[in-house]
């Protein structure tokens, strides 16, 4: 998960013929680039502020296409660090609410490292019978084939977000369905040059509006967007949607629940070899020894291995890889803001963040939640997702507190717990943000709301 791109570089594509934006069965992300291009069982509430336990639902049986192969796609672009994997990504996809929601998951590497996530594509069937796509993944062949499957229509592609790792994939997604429109979060950017979309391969795309009733789907899917100021290099851009007959809410990278087993698209490979005691493990092994032995393909090692991914992807630099099992054991399992997203960007922001989550929990009466990383679907309410917010009422002050009443101060106190990070892991990431904001990188804070 690319949380930290508004602070850190996004990845950078490379040089594309434009004969690939010509082809539409091209598996190649590119657009017409003559040079570099570069970016960035349910547990049910009670009451509506009820206060539950946010449980990981049980994944329904993940599905990939019947055709053999079709998993080709070449991809080594990204600044500073290329996403893979480079040349093959296999495709699954599940039901989530029968024949309305489906969700299809990639894996996704951070460049040479042995670091990888899943990233999510949701896919909703609209009353027309058509597809609306929320952040495309990788087009290949498996995968339109998946999609095709759904025997509807694409009608519409949307970016949800500014971030790279979701942006790389909307041209080249939307080519094999040239009927769709495409919409587009507002505010995009890239660095270290802003180029325009169509350096990205996209072209023609409507702009999303916050709150937008004319929006061709509006009568059953809304949106709000979070339009940060610049907190860094750029601003922070996420549009949340609510699903109105699945009472579904769909965020990019808002809030997190990090399962206890890997996700199903992250190759034993990858597993097997973040768990290898590497470079990594011996600067974060607090002083132990580490061991050299091999690492035999069992359970336990796939496990220690997903840890390990999960911890380096929310503090980048975790205090203990080698024994991950406590830092993993307090930050899975549970609604959470990760915490760079938490450190780099919300802490930055706390009013206008603050009013787009108070807005989603006033107007929205979700019962789950789809991200685009991580566990999905997530069964949880409007409590939870404010618990996951909690801190902000520590940036705000009582000023700020708009929420007095009792069951929802109970979610409050709920959520400083539920969002504790082992103060350990956290010294790399508040180290970062301290000489980001030292060297004028970043702000320490910055006013966002409307008066």
């Amino acid at each position: 998960m690319v949380a930290a791109t508004a602070f850190f570089p996004p990845k950078s594509t490379i040089l594309q013929s434009p004969s690939f934006l010509r082809d539409p069965d091209s598996n190649f992300h590119g657009g017409s680039l003559k040079s570099l291009c570069l970016q960035q069982s349910p547990i049910r509430n009670k009451s509506k502020d009820a206060i539950n336990l946010v449980v990981a639902s049980a994944n329904p049986t993940a599905t990939t296409s019947s055709r053999v192969g079709g998993r080709f796609y070449f991809n080594f672009t990204g600044f500073p660090f290329p996403l893979g994997p480079f040349l093959n990504r296999r495709t699954f996809r599940k039901e989530v609410v029968k024949d309305s929601i489906w969700l299809f998951e990639q894996e996704q590497a951070l460049g040479f490292s042995s670091v990888s996530t899943n990233i999510r594509m949701t896919i909703i069937k609209l009353k027309s019978g058509g597809l609306w796509i929320h952040a495309p993944i990788a087009p290949t062949q498996e995968c339109i084939q998946l999609v095709k499957e759904l025997g509807a229509p694409v009608e519409y592609v949307v970016l949800p977000t500014f971030a790279y790792e979701h942006k790389i994939f909307v041209g080249p997604f939307s080519r094999k369905f040239p009927q769709a429109q495409v919409w587009v979060a507002p505010r995009q950017w890239s660095w270290p040059l802003n180029l325009p979309l169509a350096f990205f391969g996209i072209f023609r795309a409507k702009t999303l509006k916050d709150e937008d009733f004319t929006a061709p789907w509006a009568d059953e899917i809304e949106q709000k967007i979070l339009s940060s100021p610049e907190v860094g290099i750029g601003p922070y851009v996420e549009v949340a949607f609510y699903h109105k007959r699945s009472r579904t809410l769909l965020v990019t990278d808002a809030v997190i629940f990090v399962p206890r087993q890997p996700p199903e698209c992250i190759g034993k490979e990858s597993l097997l070899a973040s768990a290898k005691n590497g470079l990594a493990v011996k600067i974060l092994s607090k002083g132990k020894e580490v061991p050299q032995e091999p690492v035999v393909d069992n359970k336990i090692n796939r496990q220690k291995g997903w840890e390990r991914m999960v911890l380096q992807i929310l503090f980048l630099g975790p205090s203990n890889l080698l024994e991950p099992n406590s830092s993993f054991a307090q930050m899975s399992q549970k609604l959470i803001v990760s915490p760079i997203v938490k450190t780099l960007v919300f802490s930055k922001v706390p009013e206008k963040v603050r009013d787009w989550v108070d807005s989603i929990a006033r107007d929205w009466r979700f019962k789950r939640i789809i991200p685009a990383h991580f566990a999905a679907p997530v069964n949880a309410g409007r409590s939870d997702f404010l618990a996951a917010f909690a801190f902000l009422d520590d940036l705000l002050g009582e000023r700020y507190f708009t929420r007095p009443t009792l069951s929802l101060f109970f979610t409050s106190l709920m959520g400083k717990a539920a969002s504790y990070f082992p103060p350990d892991d956290m010294k790399t990431l508040s180290s970062l943000d301290q000489f980001l904001v030292s060297v004028g990188a970043v702000k320490k804070t910055v006013s966002g709301r409307k008066r």
